[in-house]
């Protein structure tokens, strides 16, 4: 990996991270095209600007995250990891076959698309009108844990996005589009920690070499472009749904996946 394809990398990973898209099934497509060879550090650079675009949202939302009085806010947010962290564990074996399998990822693409042209009408009447946009009190402990079962899904259909499958869970809650928008934000960041602790582990047991200096500068820059783009990124999100909904980012995804199924049946991509 060069200079130029880690900043296109990181530039994919900041703008899809926390849209209804897969950042993850962005970067499996976008790598071959960019002429990106699987291996150890590929992995580890993802697992960086992965991490890096989740820190935005802790500067965006400091108040909330270092507001030590609400020792509920941080309780919620490890009920809601539960379920990730005890699947990801016990599938780990079908989530690497899965995430190497673009076929896979571009079908769940299309049809993960399908499902958020409906998103919003299926949600719009049951949307409580006591859950203020911004006041995540009004998600208790039941609800957390239910969006976090919501996020178990994007482990086991890699493609289906995880920011998607939380938001499509805060709003089966009865939750303002604004308010499981936000819940997703903050999820992130424990799920994310935890699984870029265990997988950083893990490379650096298997091949201690893709630490070398010239590595850690392409992961700097990574990292740093990937803060830097998602911090927009988020603003972006939550002005488009608000005013458009969800069905746009389902139109995309059905034209993506198509496009990729495309390209790997003409093997192209492959």
């Amino acid at each position: 990996m060069n200079t130029f394809q880690s900043i296109m990398i990181a530039i994919i990973e900041g703008i899809t991270e926390f849209l209804p898209i897969s950042s993850t099934a962005h970067m499996k497509f976008a790598n071959p095209l960019l002429g990106i060879e699987k291996g150890p550090f590929v992995d580890l650079f993802e697992i960086v600007i992965q991490l890096a675009a989740i820190a935005s949202v802790v500067v965006i939302y400091r108040k909330r995250f270092f507001d030590f009085k609400q020792l509920s806010f941080y309780l919620k947010l490890i009920v809601a990891v539960i379920p990730a962290l005890i699947f990801g564990a016990l599938l780990k074996k079908h989530i690497d076959a899965a995430l190497g399998n673009l076929w896979i990822i571009a079908i769940v693409m299309l049809v993960g698309g399908i499902l958020l042209l409906f998103i919003d009408q299926l949600f719009e009447k049951s949307a409580s009108p006591s859950t203020a946009d911004a006041n995540q009190e009004e998600i208790g402990y039941k609800k957390s844990f239910v969006i976090g079962c919501f996020q178990v899904l994007s482990i086991l259909f890699p493609g289906l996005s995880r920011s998607a499958a939380t938001i499509i869970g805060g709003m089966s809650q009865k939750l303002s589009k604004k308010a499981a928008l936000e819940f997703s934000f903050f999820l992130a960041v424990p799920t994310m920690l935890a699984a870029s602790a265990k997988s950083t582990l893990d490379v650096f047991k298997t091949n201690p070499e893709v630490f070398a200096k010239d590595n850690l500068v392409l992961l700097l820059i990574g990292a740093t472009v990937a803060f830097i783009v998602a911090l927009v990124s988020v603003q972006f999100l939550i002005r488009i749904v608000q005013k458009r909904g969800f069905a746009i980012f389902g139109w995309y995804r059905i034209v993506l996946g198509i496009t990729i199924l495309t390209l790997l049946y003409t093997q192209y991509l492959h």
